[in-house]
């Protein structure tokens, strides 16, 4: 018998296991929801970061070549 026959068969699951299962709900996700404010801050943070670490990378590159 192999562990994929002895997963179905329910001879080999006492009655008791069966009565203690737990009952498992599954509920839909509710969609994330962001404030404009919160979006646009995000984005511009982003932006920002991202030419602080363009403009690091160019002057790092300028004295490395010196």
């Amino acid at each position: 018998m192999t562990d994929e026959d002895a997963f179905h068969d329910a001879d080999l699951y006492a009655d008791e296991d069966l009565e203690e299962a737990d009952i498992v709900e599954w509920y839909e996700a509710r969609p994330v929801t962001v404030p404009a404010a919160v979006a646009t801050g995000a984005i511009v943070g982003a932006f920002a970061l991202g030419v602080l670490t363009a403009v690091g990378a160019l002057a790092l590159m300028g004295r490395l070549d010196d």
